[in-house]
């Protein structure tokens, strides 16, 4: 992929991965939109120089008023990543998770196939784009504390390969991000092993920048995820990350 003269939208672009992937595009030479739900950071990426928008991808009126907005601004639009995620804990001895579950759903999945739904005329019609959608590790090996985050993002993963099959032909691509645990927002303190954000942000970058663009971006640091299945050591390591289930109120010890 040629990282120079496109025209990104990061829907969930405000924090975290998404605001340092939009500053990396930039510097290759892209023009760069952001939307997001916060508008504290917009304001910030605005006086950065980034095109904003508000948009709450769990409101499909909400995911429809943004669409109009941003192809009015940038009617060349040719590639969307798609962000918007939330990682919460869940206990599922306790109903009450139910709730929890559902907002994952409901932004992780839900979401991204809103996002995705409001950009593929545009980009069927271009005859040319590309669709970004950011999954995890964890789709791949389960972290237990997180069910309902683990079961969106292995959706997403489905989902991303069903998209890219029934795309082809349109000249519009599907590429799947896979981080493995980023330091962002606090992660280098709950998780020391955490990559770096600007070390995975460059790897990140020379792989979308490679001809053909792989179908997975798979950082060195998410293999071990990737392909525990494929090379035996899925069970052992799902048993370790079970230790975490000690974060979870009342399951101390």
């Amino acid at each position: 992929m040629d990282l120079s003269n496109r025209t990104v939208l990061i829907v969930g672009g405000t924090s975290g991965i998404g605001r340092e992937l939009a500053g990396r595009f930039t510097a290759a030479g892209s023009t760069v939109a952001v939307g997001g739900r916060s508008p504290e950071a917009l304001s910030e990426l605005a006086g950065e120089g980034f095109g904003t928008f508000g948009v709450d991808v769990t409101d499909s009126a909400s995911v429809a008023s943004f669409r109009d907005a941003v192809l009015a601004r940038y009617p060349e639009l040719d590639t969307v990543v798609t962000m918007s995620g939330v990682m919460l804990l869940e206990d599922l001895r306790d109903p009450a998770h139910f709730e929890a579950a559902e907002t994952t759903i409901d932004t992780n999945l839900l979401g991204t196939i809103r996002a995705i739904d409001a950009f593929t005329p545009h980009l069927i019609r271009r005859g040319a784009g590309t669709f970004v959608t950011v999954t995890s590790g964890i789709a791949f090996l389960p972290f237990p504390p997180m069910p309902s985050y683990a079961a969106s993002k292995a959706a997403v993963h489905a989902y991303s390969e069903a998209l890219r099959a029934q795309l082809d032909g349109t000249g519009v691509g599907v590429v799947e991000l896979v981080p493995p645990a980023v330091a962002t927002a606090g992660q280098e303190k709950v998780n020391p092993h955490a990559l770096p954000l600007d070390d995975f942000a460059t790897e990140v970058m020379d792989l979308l920048s490679e001809n053909p663009t792989p179908h997975e971006i798979l950082v060195k640091g998410v293999l071990m995820h990737r392909w525990a299945e494929r090379d035996g050591t899925y069970d052992d390591l799902v048993a370790r990350r079970s230790q975490a289930l000690a974060m979870l109120p009342g399951r101390e010890g």
